[in-house]
């Protein structure tokens, strides 16, 4: 990188601000850093809004990790309210329109942030004004969060009729949100719960969440609403049958936000995610990281589409990194590894996972074998002993473990972070059966259930 230059950034949450400070953490006064957000928010916690939307957090200042005036004082050119919308490579340009109207920037560095949209499907929306309906909203920006908290006080106290359109992460924790707060709710998914899971883990978290008092329809996709005077009444599935609702949830997944490149011109995949190299680099001085773009997967090398915070954070500092010193660091791929929880009255579990599922496995072409394993969180003749269900899988033709899966009460699910570790670093089921893991009576039996897990496994293999 030749200094003084100028950097752009287009995207100011997790990965375009990690790759901003960053690069001035290396280069110091020599770099000119702009940042372009189409939001009025920086460097949050998406993942935490259900939290928020549940009482958990306090306010969505809470899930703000950097504030705008804090960019600032850091060196950056933090410009909200601007919305990307054209880059000219030849002329290393970027456009973008504000308040003020369209406006062109250059730059002699480009980083693409521009993170992902949730999934608003055309049923949602009105189309005589082009708005969702009153009562329906995804749950993906801080001002979804605080819309949130205003649909649900507006709801009759303990009355309320609450639809979630979608069975994963978000689904789940907004189901949880909705139902703490003392209303009626019904998970409607084209799959299963959890369908990230293997069936038969699926089914657990399913049932723990019918115990709460949720409805949940598998395998019936929500394909239109029941609408009068504008705002949700009910929505339909597939098959016809009508759900009254009050209001719809959109826990659809998400989109990249790339709609403003031309694609055929970068180095992209289907579904629209860039693919940049692991240093970073998409193109001629240009890069990319977070939540617009695929990763590798670490144990089959294919691409695929896992936006998750972790990863925005680890790619942008490996962007600001390159920036300065090129070649210096290199992201590594991903696991997949999650973890989430369902609370509820007397239900609680955590839910998580890492590696591949038994239908990964097969589409990648790696056969696999499975076990599960049924145990305890802490030795049983403690008062905090709770249920925990662990699957793991291996590859019968060289015993490395191929992913795993936890279902259980309070600390199951960050037990699969040592899994994950052992995954990253081609371990064996034997290696993981074997490992030094903590024991203590109120958190682990002697034999760490995860390692009981293993070692079956490794009987069967």
């Amino acid at each position: 990188m030749v200094s003084p230059t100028r950097l752009l950034v287009i995207g100011a949450d997790a990965a375009g601000m990690s790759a901003a400070h960053q690069a001035i953490r290396a280069a110091g006064t020599k770099l000119a850093v702009t940042a372009l957000e189409a939001t009025g928010d920086t460097s949050y916690s998406a993942c935490g809004i259900p939290y928020w939307v549940a009482g958990d957090v306090s306010s969505g200042d809470a899930l703000v990790a950097r504030t705008a005036e804090e960019h600032r004082k850091a060196g950056i050119d933090l410009r909200l309210g601007a919305t990307a919308t054209g880059v000219d490579r030849q002329a290393r340009t970027v456009t973008y329109r504000d308040a003020g109207g369209e406006q062109v920037l250059g730059y002699d560095e480009l980083v693409i942030a521009t993170g992902a949209s949730a999934v608003v499907p055309d049923w949602a929306v009105d189309p005589g004004t082009g708005l969702r309906y009153a009562g329906v909203a995804p749950v993906k920006t801080l001002t979804d969060g605080a819309a949130w908290l205003d649909l649900l006080a507006g709801l009759p106290g303990g009355g309320g009729r609450v639809v979630v359109a979608g069975g994963g992460y978000i689904g789940v924790e907004m189901a949880e949100a909705a139902r703490r707060r003392g209303h009626t709710v019904t998970v409607i998914t084209r799959t299963r719960v959890m369908s990230s899971m293997d069936p038969d883990l699926s089914a657990r978290i399913e049932k723990g969440m019918r115990e709460a008092g949720v409805q949940v329809l598998t395998g019936l996709p929500v394909v239109g609403l029941d609408v009068a005077d504008g705002r949700v009444r009910g929505a339909y599935t597939a098959e016809g049958e009508h759900h009254p609702a009050d209001l719809v949830v959109l826990a659809l997944g998400v989109t990249p936000n790339t709609a403003y490149l031309d694609l055929a011109e970068l180095p992209s995949g289907p579904g629209g995610g860039l693919r940049p190299e692991p240093d970073g680099s998409l193109a001629d001085g240009i890069w990319a990281a977070g939540d617009c773009c695929e990763t590798r997967h670490r144990l089959t090398g294919t691409w695929t589409y896992l936006p998750l915070g972790t990863h925005a954070n680890k790619q942008g500092r490996i962007v600001g990194t390159n920036l300065v010193t090129p070649g210096a660091l290199r992201f590594g791929g991903v696991l997949g590894t999650a973890i989430t929880r369902f609370a509820v009255g007397a239900t609680y579990l955590e839910i998580a996972r890492t590696g591949l599922s038994e239908h990964e496995a097969a589409a990648a072409g790696i056969e696999v074998t499975s076990l599960v394993t049924e145990g305890s969180t802490a030795s049983g003749y403690m008062s905090e002993a709770d249920p925990i269900t662990v699957k793991v899988l291996a590859a019968p033709s060289d015993r490395r473990l191929m992913g795993a899966q936890v279902v259980g009460g309070r600390g199951a699910g960050k037990r699969i972070d040592a899994v994950a570790t052992a995954l990253w670093h081609g371990a064996t089921v034997d290696d993981l059966a074997w490992s030094d893991l903590s024991y203590a009576p109120p958190f682990a039996t002697a034999w760490e259930i995860v390692q009981v897990a293993a070692r079956r496994l490794a009987d069967r293999l």
